[in-house]
C-alpha cells in the first residue's frame, strides 16, 4: 500500500468524509447517486475479499472518479456506491482494492490525517488482489528509494494488534514468503500475511 503527503486540508476532508460515511452507514442512510461505472467499481472492491464478507460490505470509491489507491482518496471526498450490513468496508482502489473491518477503518481514518490509530482489538483486512507497490518502512513514501524497501506484495491478509509488542514475534523481511511486519516502529505497523504461496513479495530497487 502507498500513501501520499496530501495537504492538511485534503486529509482533513478525507477524514471528515470517512466519519460521515461511517455515521451514514450506522443510520442506514441511502448512498449518493451512483457514478457511471458503479457496477465495475463494486465488482473491483468485492474482488479484494472473500465473498462471505464482500457480499454484505459497504462499497466506497473516490468522489466522481475512480481511485488508484489511498493516495487518491486523500485528495477529496469519497462516494458510497453501496450500503452494507456487516460492518465491513471495501474500497474500489484500482491499484490496491481492499476490505477493512471496523478496527482497520479506524486505522484508515488515522493514517489519512497522520494521526495515531486508536485500536482496541484485533483487526483484519483483505487485499486478495495484492498491490502495485509501497515502502515497507515509510508509510508515506510515494516512490522507491535506495533504503525504503519498496515492496510489491502478492495477495495477502493484514492483521492489526492492539498490543504492538505482539509484532515482535514476526520478522520485517518481506522476501521470506511468510508473514512479516510492515512499517514497524510506526503507529501504522501491522502484519502482512501472504495467501498466494507461489508468489513471494518482491523488493524493487529504484
Amino acid at each position: 500500500m502507498k500513501h501520499a503527503h496530501a495537504t492538511a486540508i485534503s486529509m482533513v476532508v478525507a477524514f471528515a468524509a470517512a466519519a460521515s460515511l461511517a455515521n451514514a452507514h450506522m443510520r442506514g442512510a441511502s448512498a449518493a447517486p451512483a457514478p457511471k461505472h458503479a457496477a465495475r467499481d463494486i465488482a473491483l472492491a468485492m474482488s479484494a475479499g472473500p465473498a462471505a464478507i464482500t457480499r454484505n460490505a459497504t462499497i466506497v470509491t473516490c468522489g466522481g472518479s475512480r481511485c488508484a489507491d489511498m493516495n487518491d482518496m486523500a485528495k477529496g471526498q469519497m462516494t458510497q456506491l453501496r450500503s452494507g450490513t456487516n460492518g465491513w468496508v471495501c474500497y474500489a482502489f484500482s491499484n490496491e482494492p481492499m476490505c477493512l473491518d471496523p478496527q482497520w477503518q479506524k486505522w484508515m481514518a488515522a493514517i489519512m490525517v497522520k494521526g495515531e490509530p486508536k485500536i482496541d482489538g484485533t483487526g483484519i483486512a483483505y487485499m486478495l488482489r495484492g498491490d502495485k507497490g509501497g515502502s515497507n518502512t515509510d508509510p508515506f513514501a510515494t516512490a522507491p528509494t535506495a533504503d525504503n524497501q519498496w515492496v510489491i506484495a502478492p495477495p495477502h491478509v493484514m492483521v492489526l494488534f492492539q498490543d504492538a509488542r505482539m509484532l515482535d514475534a514476526y520478522p520485517t523481511d518481506p522476501k521470506s514468503g511468510g508473514p512479516w511486519v510492515m512499517w514497524k516502529g510506526t503507529p501504522y505497523a501491522h502484519v502482512m500475511v501472504p495467501v498466494a504461496p507461489a508468489t513471494a513479495a518482491k523488493v524493487v530497487s529504484p
